[in-house]
């Protein structure tokens, strides 16, 4: 049986994170509680103005662990109709859809009102968590070969697959991604898997390191022209700043499209060369999250060795260091932390 209290890691501002004793979340009908395994902490939640707003929260979107009870009354399912059972290795999508409204009908699924009312409960970065009825429509059983630190990827990694996806990214296109923390990183190893040309550029040598030892051609950003002389079929825009999404707007060939991956910070103004936009004929498309299509393409990239914890150069952390772990990680000085659970 699941104890009554539990620890999680609570974010009251960007400097001010506590573990703290929580209740162990009560199930309601169908419901699933999963004993947290490993879970990471998000680039986007050391966005200051971002995570703000949202405070105070538990800390983690990105969990993978195991079934450890069900609430009574009616059996749990995935959205495939098979139910769940204590002991299941599962992923578990913070958001899902309804698979019944218009955005979900066109494949929307970010804009589905379910999708964006679904959460789990309290956080990621806690011993236990509670999976509602419909959060169960984007849980995911894991193979048995899938380590749970590999599993925690699954969520970011669907980001970086919609992301691919929206660009229109094909096989022998040069893609450029700018920005190499895990998100670019990860952009990478799939865009590399895809087939394509990959210019990757940072201002860290480290990060462009991992990137060169992926397959990519990593350049220091003040070196773009020199580098993207003849321009990129799809450039993805990591960093939310004007600057960056100008230099992406930059770096993009005629007939184009650039992908903003993260966003700007809000009332946030930039410039834009109106005439090389347009008869140019680029492509601006913005990539928010990601759905079930997504986080399935993800796991198979997992299971199939494209995208892991290691090859990420991943920072393993208990969940009494996720303070430390989140400085480290808004201070560039680690890619990747994940919180593990005993």
């Amino acid at each position: 049986m699941p104890p009554d209290t539990m620890r999680a890691a609570v974010l009251y501002d960007v400097d001010d994170i506590r573990i703290e004793q929580r209740p162990v979340p009560e199930l309601g009908a169908g419901e699933l509680l999963v004993q947290t395994k490993a879970s990471g902490i998000c680039s986007g939640d050391v966005m200051t103005w971002y995570v703000r707003r949202k405070a105070p929260l538990v800390l983690g979107h990105e969990p993978a662990g195991v079934v450890a009870a069900i609430g009574a009354g009616a059996q749990a399912r995935d959205e495939d109709g098979r139910a769940f059972g204590l002991g299941d290795r599962v992923f578990v999508h913070h958001h899902a859809p309804c698979f019944a409204c218009r955005a979900c009908d066109r494949g929307e699924f970010v804009q589905c009102a379910t999708w964006r009312a679904t959460k789990i409960d309290p956080g990621g970065i806690a011993e236990y968590f509670r999976v509602s009825r419909d959060n169960q429509r984007d849980t995911l059983r894991l193979p048995d070969s899938v380590p749970f630190v590999d599993a925690s990827l699954v969520e970011p990694l669907a980001c970086v697959v919609k992301s691919l996806r929206r660009g229109g990214a094909q096989p022998n296109d040069t893609v450029c991604i700018i920005g190499l923390g895990v998100m670019g990183l990860m952009h990478t190893l799939v865009a590399r898997s895809l087939g394509a040309r990959v210019l990757a550029a940072d201002f860290l040598a480290a990060r462009r390191a991992l990137a060169e030892s992926y397959g990519a051609i990593a350049f220091h950003p003040d070196d773009a022209a020199a580098v993207l002389s003849s321009g990129a079929d799809v450039t993805i825009c990591g960093p939310g700043t004007p600057r960056a999404l100008q230099s992406a707007l930059e770096a993009t060939a005629p007939g184009g499209t650039v992908v903003m991956f993260a966003p700007l910070e809000p009332g946030t103004a930039m410039e834009l060369d109106a005439q090389r936009f347009y008869f140019n004929d680029l492509r601006v498309v913005a990539s928010y999250s990601c759905g079930p299509d997504d986080t399935r393409a993800a796991l198979h990239l997992i299971e199939d060795g494209i995208v892991t914890a290691e090859k990420l150069g991943a920072t393993i952390v208990t969940l009494d260091e996720t303070p430390r772990a989140y400085r480290d990680l808004a201070e560039a000085r680690i890619v990747k932390p994940i919180v593990t659970f005993a």
